[in-house]
Order: structure tokens, then sequence, then C-alpha cells
């Protein structure tokens, strides 16, 4: 079993993403590269922020797809922080469980860009605590010109939330988290991919290692990189948070299959073969992590 943690799809194709130069992957076009390299299931996040999504996409479609292919797909839903009337007071609460209601299983992912102490971030983040949803999110180095929540160099707006909203699941996402692997990430390189040894005292680190509901989402070049730039350290890594790692993927497009999605699944492959991690570090992190967490 696979469980892909992190993936982006429509049914009806928009424009195309200037990024890529092609629109997201189709569910059938994801099941055919899933079906290739041996994924089941794959978690849908919506893109609803304007952002982000060069087509903004209606909740009732991902759930519509999830009722399609109920084997293959599981829905969260997305929730923007300016929705209902943008007020730290709006009851964001009350969409989150008409969608835990519909099936459900998260939010995200998140790529509003704002700040993460941003009083409407923090009224989405103390509804989904109380509702009892995970959020999946994307980390900013900047405002403007970009998406995602935005954090300064060792994240110490993202440290402030997860200790503020404890019993709050955060899946954590992205360049400028996952650059934080590594103690010696600055403020030039924390927006890419780093390369070399990891270093100690890298943030993104410590926050997993000591934060119970803090979880590393391994989806895209970002996830990749940081277990596989320094593969001793990548499988010490798995094996010391073996209980806080999902594979994902974070296909977009057709194209950038092998980029993010055989990338990861022949590296997880090649450590059990090779016997760098063992079976059960292997199987909690391709799928059995994401069914605890996700009540699957």
């Amino acid at each position: 079993m696979v469980i892909d943690i992190h993936v982006h799809t429509r049914a009806i194709p928009g424009p195309n993403r200037k990024a890529t130069g092609q629109t997201y992957a189709t569910p059938e076009q994801l099941i055919e590269m899933y079906d290739e390299v041996g994924i089941d299931r794959a978690v849908i996040l919506p893109g609803v922020t304007p952002e982000c999504a060069f087509h903004i996409q209606s909740l009732q479609e991902v759930l519509s797809i999830c009722e399609r292919y109920p084997d293959r797909f599981i829905p969260f839903c997305n929730i923007d922080p300016r929705q209902v009337s943008n007020s730290p007071d709006a009851d964001l609460g009350y969409l989150m469980e008409y969608y835990r209601d519909a099936g459900c299983k998260g939010i995200g992912e998140l790529t509003a860009n704002l700040y993460f102490d941003d009083p409407l971030v923090e009224n989405l983040f103390a509804h989904a605590e109380r509702v009892g949803l995970p959020v999946t999110f994307h980390v900013a180095t900047q405002k403007g010109g970009t998406y995602g929540l935005i954090d300064d160099l060792n994240l110490p707006r993202f440290e402030a939330a997860v200790a503020k909203f404890p019993d709050l699941v955060f899946l954590c996402h992205s360049q400028a988290f996952w650059s934080e692997i590594s103690g010696d990430v600055t403020e030039e390189s924390r927006g890419g991919y780093p390369s070399g040894p990891v270093t100690e005292g890298g943030k993104a680190a410590e926050l997993i290692r000591e934060n119970p509901n803090v979880y590393g989402d391994l989806s895209a070049g970002s996830g990749f990189n940081a277990i596989s730039r320094d593969p001793e350290f990548g499988y010490s890594f798995l094996e010391e948070c073996q209980d806080k790692l999902l594979f994902g993927t974070d296909v977009c497009a057709p194209k950038n299959r092998d980029d993010v999605l055989v990338n990861l699944k022949n590296f997880m492959d090649d450590a059990l073969k090779q016997g760098n991690i063992s079976r059960t570090v292997y199987d909690k992190v391709m799928y059995q992590n994401a069914e605890r967490l996700l009540g699957l």
C-alpha cells in the first residue's frame, strides 16, 4: 500500500499554469501514473486561493472526483482565511464542519500570502483545531509576488503557531520549510533547494522532532531534496521520525511526473531494498502514518 498525501487535479482542465506550461493532471491521468509506479491512493488538495491558482477550484468538484473514484482519492477541503467576511471573527468552522461531514479529512493546501500570525490565519487555525482537521500549508519567504503563508528565517512565526495551537496537526511542506532541515540555511537559500551535507541545528528537523502536532509532508522537490541531498542523514531522519513523516508527490501536471513522483518513490524503494531503512519505517512513511492521521 502507498498513499500520496499531497496531489492536485482538475476534472475539467483550465488555463495552463505558467510554471509548467500545462494545466493540472486529470484524475484519470493521475490514476494512470499511479498504476505505473505502484501508488494506491492520494489526498486531493483543492486550489482555492488566487495567489496560487490560475483556475479556482470548487470543493464540490473535489468531492465529485472522490465519489467517482472512492478507492483512489481522499478529499481535503480548502478554506481561504479571507473567506466569509475577510474578518478574524469569521465563522470558518461552519464551513469546515460541513466539509468534514461530507468526507473531507483535512484542510489545505493553505497558500494565502498572509503571515502565519495574521489574525485571519490564526482564526483559521483556531477553527481547524476545534473541528479536528489537520492543515497542510505552503511557506512563503515574502509578501507579494508569490504564494504561501509567510515566515522569516528559522520559522519563528510558525513555531509560535505550533505552541499556540497544540491540538492542531500541521502537515509541513514547501521549499521554505524543507530548506530548514539544515542548520546552515540562509536568507538567500531558504526559498530554494540547497545541496550538500545537512548540518545540525535545522529548525524543520527540530520542530518535527519536538512537537507532537508537527508532521513532515515529503512531497515535491523540496521534500525529496530534504532527505536525498545527504542520504546518510536522510536514512537516519526517516528512522528517527518514522511516525511523523508522510510520502507525497505534489504532481501538478503530467510532465512533472518523474520530477516529483518517481524520484521520491524510487528513493524510498531503493532505501528499503538496500537495507538503509527497515520495512517498518517504509510502511509507516508510505501509508500507515497517513491512515492513522486521517482515520482511514
